[in-house]
């Protein structure tokens, strides 16, 4: 490789709104990014996007991040997806069908069918959808997001990767489809071959080099949901190592040897590139809340006010939307205000307040079930964009957490294309010599200990309301006078 000349790796997201690529090096430069829109069809609880859009978004995307790239070798890219939106395809690789979404409701007969014969899946989750497609369409092959697109890229319709096949019934410890899968209504045919994530599935084609700029024989590696990939990009993936995702909802994604078993089915367990463990759980509460509650305010402006209500006149569980699926299990669970905030900047208190006492009750939770929690803990999605959200969080769990530069799920694609092509790494090594970290919030012990008695009224009452299992109640309260690290 001539001196001028470097290696870089190509993460592409196919996300809700649009399709994200970054070009990024070895030590976590970024070359290059592009972005496209994507459209959608929403309707009460339905929620499709046409599956063309993607290739086309990608197109764009990827032609911008490598507008600039010359002398740049790209040594292989990823895919990462929505998880649980799924299609179905035909013997041609060909769309039979719109694309489900992630959250798309429409499949709740098949959920409870899928649930009736055995099977730890939600309405939401991609088998149900499959079902539904099948019943709606005709046969077809089951096909998720990133499928579809490493299809065009290499000319043939890949085996999925286990990471976007979990929500479509795989089996993860066994290595194996649900032998049930066939009474339910999906013939051999319907199911597709899985593999690992990290795993080589083909080169990008001349036609695809053509309209995507992507270099024709680049390696192509199997990728993972976009949860997984964000877990990635913060380089949370040593054992005990979480990632705390706060977006519109709340996502913890951590790293375990084993897998952490969940009777509920809250907690759910992905399987990375290297055989081990990234258990996680999805919450319905989050930053959503604030641009329900304050549209159009300026949150700087309303974080200062808010530090003079520590804590707030009023104790929150701040749900985006109806129903809970995690740190607890409840459709019938509501949004809940104890007492009265005394003004906006009192309410917005709460809402970050609250917001942080779901999240320790989530690791509560975590502890009740014996994950592992003593690694570091990492802030990432859009709340960690606030200094003064950042702090209150790490009082009220009192333990300190990473906040890194550049987080987005396309950085942990780059990660894992590097890994898959050959890297003499580890993925956690590979990762952490892509990631950076911006800055480290320490707690303040005084702060901790101020925040217990509005958490335990919190608990209390989530108990009371028989959303929250005494058990898990008592074991949050028996665990006030410390963190939330795991001893």
């Amino acid at each position: 490789m001539a001196a001028d000349e470097h290696e870089a790796w190509l993460g592409v997201d196919l996300g809700t709104q649009s399709v994200r690529a970054l070009l990024v090096t070895g030590d976590g430069t970024v070359l290059g990014s592009g972005s496209a829109p994507l459209g959608g069809r929403r309707d009460g609880v339905r929620h499709e996007q046409e599956p063309g859009q993607w290739w086309e978004a990608l197109c764009a995307a990827s032609r911008n991040a490598l507008a600039s790239s010359r002398g740049v070798r790209v040594g292989g890219l990823a895919v990462c997806g929505t998880s649980g939106t799924v299609l179905l395809t035909d013997g041609a690789g060909r769309p039979m069908s719109p694309a489900l979404m992630y959250d798309d409701g429409r499949a709740t007969a098949e959920g409870a069918r899928a649930r009736m014969a055995g099977l730890g899946v939600q309405d939401t989750w991609a088998l149900p959808k499959a079902l539904w497609l099948t019943a709606t369409y005709g046969h077809g092959r089951i096909t998720h997001q990133p499928d579809l697109v490493v299809s065009l890229l290499t000319g043939e319709l890949p085996p999925a990767d286990s990471s976007h096949a979990l929500k479509t019934g795989y089996d993860l410890e066994r290595d194996a489809w649900p032998a049930m899968l066939p009474r339910l209504g999906l013939p051999d045919t319907a199911i597709p071959d899985v593999v690992r994530p990290g795993t080589l599935l083909g080169e990008v084609r001349a036609s695809a080099a053509d309209a995507t700029g992507i270099p024709a024989g680049t390696p192509v590696i199997a990728g993972m949901t976009d949860g997984c990939a964000a877990q990635i990009a913060s380089a949370a993936l040593r054992p005990g190592s979480w990632n705390s995702v706060l977006g519109t909802t709340l996502v913890l994604k951590g790293a375990s040897p084993t897998p952490v078993r969940d009777p509920t089915g809250v907690v759910y367990n992905h399987r990375a590139p290297d055989g081990s463990w990234l258990p996680g759980g999805a919450s319905s509460v989050g930053a959503g809340v604030l641009t329900a509650a304050f549209s159009g305010a300026d949150p700087s402006a309303m974080d200062a006010l808010a530090a003079a209500y520590e804590p707030s006149g009023a104790i929150t569980y701040p749900l985006v939307s109806p129903g809970e699926r995690f740190p607890f299990l409840a459709p019938d669970a509501a949004a809940l205000v104890l007492g009265e905030p005394e003004s906006d900047a009192d309410l917005w208190a709460s809402l970050l307040q609250g917001v942080a006492f779901a999240e320790r009750l989530c690791l509560d939770y975590l502890h009740h079930l014996g994950a592992p929690l003593d690694g570091p803990l990492t802030f990432t999605g859009g709340g960690a964009r606030s200094p003064y959200w950042n702090q209150l969080r790490a009082d009220i769990l009192g333990r300190p957490a990473r906040v890194p530069r550049q987080t987005e799920p396309a950085l942990g694609m780059a990660a894992l294309a590097a890994f898959g092509t050959g890297a003499t790494r580890g993925l956690a090594e590979t990762a952490e010599a892509m990631v950076s970290v911006r800055t480290t919030v320490d707690p303040r012990p005084e702060r901790t200990a101020r925040f217990a008695e509005p958490y335990a009224r919190l608990v209390d009452e989530l108990a009371g309301r028989g959303w929250l299992p005494p058990p898990v109640a008592a074991h949050a309260h028996a665990r006030l006078d410390g963190d939330t690290a795991g001893s």
